[in-house]
């Protein structure tokens, strides 16, 4: 978790982010940063591996079951 200035996190501009919705911080708010799926994410584009299973950004998990099926 980083709290505060998005630079020291190499974020120059929320209004320009790699992935996902730019924010605007609003006078006396904080920024919040944590790890999320997007950085493995990167990292297995980089790596150049031809095939590889992850997430939808914002869909933590993909599967073919609906959640109907799912009794909580």
């Amino acid at each position: 978790v980083h709290i505060g200035e998005p630079g020291r996190l190499g974020i120059n501009d929320l209004s320009r982010p790699d992935f996902g919705d730019a924010v605007s911080i609003k006078p006396g708010e904080v920024p919040v940063f944590w790890a999320c799926g997007v950085t493995p994410q990167a990292a297995v584009m980089a790596s150049g591996v031809p095939f590889a299973i992850t997430h939808s950004p914002g869909y933590m998990f993909i599967t073919d079951v609906p959640d109907s099926t799912y009794h909580v």
